[in-house]
C-alpha cells in the first residue's frame, strides 16, 4: 500500500494517507485572533485538507486539541460543537501546550477514514 502525501515540504507534509486514513495537523492562519475566530479558521482549513484526502468532517476518527490557554475551552468547544456533524464526535482529548507561535491560541492533530 502506498503512502500518499499532500502539501510537502522538506519539514512536514499538509496530510498523509495511508491504508485508507488520513493524518493531518491545522494551525489557524489568523494568529492574534480571538479563539473563536481562531477556531473556524483551523476547521474551515481541516475540512479543505479532508475534503482533498477524500474524507470529510463525518468520518473523523480522532482529534487532539492543543490549547494555548485552557481558558479558551469553552470557547474552542462552541465554533467545534456547531461545526461537527450531529453523530459524528470522534474521539478527542484537549491539552494546555505551549504552541510553537506565540499568537496561535489552539491546534490539532486529526485523525479520520478515507470515503471508499
Amino acid at each position: 500500500m502506498q503512502i500518499q502525501r499532500q502539501g510537502t515540504s522538506r519539514r512536514y507534509s499538509d496530510s498523509v494517507v495511508y491504508n485508507g486514513t488520513v493524518h493531518l495537523v491545522e494551525v489557524p492562519s489568523n494568529p492574534g485572533a480571538a479563539i473563536a475566530e481562531q477556531t473556524a479558521d483551523l476547521l474551515a482549513a481541516v475540512e479543505r485538507l479532508l475534503a482533498q484526502a477524500g474524507s470529510d468532517k463525518g468520518r473523523l476518527l480522532m482529534v487532539t486539541v492543543y490549547l494555548a490557554d485552557m481558558a479558551d475551552y469553552d470557547g474552542m468547544n462552541a465554533v467545534w460543537d456547531a461545526w461537527l456533524p450531529e453523530g459524528a464526535a470522534p474521539v478527542r482529548c484537549c491539552v494546555e501546550a505551549r504552541l510553537a507561535n506565540p499568537g496561535w491560541r489552539v491546534e490539532m492533530a486529526v485523525t479520520a477514514a478515507v470515503r471508499g
